[in-house]
Parts: C-alpha cells; structure tokens; sequence
C-alpha cells in the first residue's frame, strides 16, 4: 500500500476514494460545511417546521422487507426493593407511601433500518481489487476492509434466531461519523411525483433534467437533495398493512442502471440523497451471463464508491406540496441519526424548516 492510501493500490473508477485524505470516513458530508449550514438558515422564511419521519412502526408488520423486523417495546425491571415488577405506572408509593412519583421507563427492540433511515457509508461495500493483485476483495467506502474495520458478530447458537449474531462492529465508517458531524445544512425538493404522479416509473438523466427544468430547480455542491415520489404516503394510508403488490406497482424510483444518470450524481455536487421510497433506486435485478455487477448500482455508486448517504423511507409529502405552493424547492434540513458507534444505519426523525 502507498504512504498516501495505505489501505488501497487502486480505486474503483468513478471513485472519489482519498479526495478527502486517507483517513476519511465521512464522504460528502464534508461539503456540508458552515457555509451550507448557513444558506440554509438563509432558506427560513416563515419559521414552519416539517417532521420528516413516518411513525417509527411504519410500513407495519415485515411484509416489505422480511429481514426487517417492526419495533417492540418492553416495560424496564425495577431493582431494589420492587425487584421484578415493571417500571411503567410504576408508582413509589408502593415502596414509600410518602413519595409521590409514578414513572414509566420503557426499552426498544428494532431494526435500524426498519422505518425511516439513513445508511450509513458501512451499508454497502462491493467485492472489488484494492489491492491490485488480481483478486477482488470484501471492501467499502475508502477502501474499509470487512473482517479489518468492520467486523461480522461471532455466532451464539444458544440465543434466540434473532440474537445469534451479537455485537457486529463497523469500527470505519459507522453512523457515528454522520452524527459527530452534524447533519444541518441547506437541502433541495426534487418533486418527481408532481410530474409522474402514483404510477410505477424509472426515472433516468433525461426524467431528472426534465423535472431540474420545469421546476427551476438549482443543486449546488453540499446540498441535501431530496426526492418526493409519493410512495410513503401511499405506505401510510395504508395504516400499517401495506399492500406489498400495490407499493411494486407505484412511484418513481431513480434507474441506478443508467450511467448518465449516476454521473449527474457525481458531477451535481450533491452531499447526499434522500427519497421517501425504500431504497431510493428501483430494485431490479437483471445480470447477463458471466457478467459480475451490483444489485444496487445506485447505492453501490453513493455509498462505496463515493461516499454519499443515502435516506430511505422519509415523509416528504407535506413538505412538497408546501414549498410546490410557495414556488420554493430549498429548505433548511437538520437530520442527525443516532450517534451509536459501529451501526450501520440508524432511524432518524428529520426536521425541516422553511
């Protein structure tokens, strides 16, 4: 390995991998700076807040994404003298009559990226030759190695199907990194449902400057770029049941398979990208014989290669028909994920303020 890159001999092509210095493990949210913090308090007009976020227990069941389970809440133990017993309307008079408290105190179990999400730059790495030996290897944004950097849990067949894999640890690149940051700055509306409406659609370059064009929309390097597709509240009409064939049929979703469109991406300067569908991009698999390529070349282009976060399953839908009435598209957004070290998403509850 050079001095410079010590991780890595070649890039990926298309790569940004030590534009930020050898060590960096936050990707374009570098661009997201003092400066684009403070155009986007210049964005606040009328002091309106938007809360970003479906109910953390949206879609609803795991009909969506099997390998996501809902969120479960338990009541806390108390210890002490009431040893046992839950701490929800847990009353201390039943300790000490004198006193007269009553306290709940509640735990969570869930999925990091059940509901409304970031991924982190550890989501998604590729198998690609970093090292420049003919052999392609298990690695991420920057070069990050798994089984180095990030490390899969050691399996406990004594527990429970969902705790057999305890304690998985990206030490690189975990959500903790976006969090120590600071997710504040200015952020963009690309409206795609006011021009495609419910229906199923891949949206490509030639969609995306069209809806650029007719909105007069304007990306500068560091902004936030959000896509309103209409897919969350279709998931939330649907009161968590969601109709699995229906969401396949409906809402626009990028074409992580069109080249041009994942070089604007690159070229626009955006820091990171934010739709209210799971995954941003279609999710469409269709390799030719003998070819080896990503399932999600969206994210494989965002997150490993070029250090762009993604936001999945954001509520937008308010907060476009709004900025649509006024004739804006920019806002201020503040968005921090969890600061919980080794993640490799996190729930968040974005605010907007316009």
């Amino acid at each position: 390995m050079s001095a410079a890159n010590p991780r890595w001999k070649q890039r990926p092509p298309g790569s940004n991998w030590g534009d930020f210095g050898p060590e960096d493990q936050r990707g374009r949210m570098n661009w997201v700076d003092r400066d684009k913090v403070l155009q986007g308090i210049a964005e606040v007009r009328e002091g309106l807040t938007f809360c970003l976020s479906l109910p953390l227990d949206y879609p609803g069941g795991s009909a969506l994404n099997p390998k996501r389970p809902p969120p479960r809440r338990y009541a806390t133990l108390r210890d002490g003298a009431s040893a046992g017993k839950q701490s929800f309307c847990f009353s201390y008079a039943d300790e000490d009559e004198r006193i007269t408290d009553v306290v709940c105190d509640d735990t969570v179990l869930m999925s990091l990226q059940y509901s409304t999400q970031w991924d982190s730059l550890a989501h998604i790495g590729s198998r690609f030759d970093a090292d420049g030996d003919g052999h392609a290897e298990a690695v991420f944004y920057n070069g990050y190695r798994a089984g180095v950097e990030l490390q899969q849990a050691k399996e406990d067949p004594a527990a429970e199907p969902w705790a057999r894999f305890p304690d998985p640890m990206a030490h690189a690149l975990g959500i903790e990194n976006m969090a120590e940051h600071g997710v504040q700055g200015r952020a963009v509306m690309l409206d795609l449902h006011r021009h495609f409406g419910d229906a199923q659609r891949r949206v490509g370059y030639d969609d995306v400057m069209s809806v650029l064009e007719a909105d007069a929309v304007d990306i500068e390097r560091g902004d936030m770029v959000c896509l309103h597709t209409g897919f969350a509240q279709l998931l939330l009409d649907m009161r968590k049941t969601p109709q699995v064939d229906l969401l396949k049929r409906s809402c626009s979703a990028l074409d992580g398979q069109d080249g041009r469109l994942l070089n604007w991406i690159t070229d626009s300067g955006l820091a990171c990208l934010i739709a209210d569908n799971p995954a941003v991009e279609a999710i469409h698999v269709n390799l030719q014989p003998g070819i080896r390529a990503p399932r999600l070349p969206l994210h494989e282009h965002c997150l490993f290669k070029n250090g762009i976060h993604l936001g999945e399953l954001w509520y937008l839908t308010p907060l476009a028909r709004w900025l649509a009435a006024h004739g804006r598209t920019r806002f201020l957004l503040t968005a921090p994920p969890l600061r919980l070290p080794g993640a490799a998403g996190s729930p968040a509850t974005p605010v907007a303020t316009v």
